[in-house]
């Protein structure tokens, strides 16, 4: 069971990382421009003036560079242990798929939060903790996927994990809210 958790967090570890970079790109002073560029639907803000082109950018990059990791680790016998899947017969474009629908899946559960007028940082359980991940699993779902039992239990360990990520950050004050 550890191994097959170990396994799951390993293979979607890119989509973590990209949720994790959109968020922290926050203290890079460029391309702070808001993906809705301002543009309202039915009077509220699509996506909010916190979701950035910058967010969006490293999301994707840290995404797709943790993937070309995890491709260089896959040499050793330790990694090729804890993957599902075998890295050397996969490209890029995995880590692409796993970043990109990180950063998507927590777009549109930012539209929804806005139709909602749940206010930007605010908590809404459980979907802001598994927006990630399910974006994720679908997006790369185009490029592989690596089956229900992988994929929802990725949803329940990015719920555990997303918590406990973002009550350290407030801890050590990277974040203003404990959720």
């Amino acid at each position: 069971m550890w191994l097959f958790i170990g396994q799951v967090i390993w293979f979607f570890l890119p989509a973590g990382i990209a949720n994790m970079a959109a968020s922290m790109s926050r203290f890079v002073p460029f391309l702070q421009y808001p993906v809705d560029s301002g543009l309202t639907w039915h009077g509220k803000r699509i996506f909010g003036s916190h979701k950035t082109w910058r967010g969006l950018l490293f999301g994707i990059i840290f995404g797709i560079l943790w993937f070309w990791l995890q491709q260089f680790l896959y040499r050793f016998d330790f990694f090729k242990d804890i993957s599902l899947v075998d890295y050397s017969e996969l490209n890029w474009t995995l880590g692409l798929a796993l970043g990109l629908g990180a950063v998507l899946g927590d777009l549109f559960r930012s539209f929804f939060k806005r139709r909602l007028n749940i206010a930007p940082g605010m908590p809404w359980i459980p979907f802001d903790q598994i927006d990630y991940v399910a974006g994720a699993i679908i997006i790369a779902s185009l490029v592989y996927f690596p089956g229900w039992d992988v994929s929802l239990a990725a949803i329940g360990l990015g719920f555990v994990l997303h918590i406990l990520v973002n009550v350290f950050a407030y801890l050590i004050r990277l974040q203003k809210n404990k959720l």
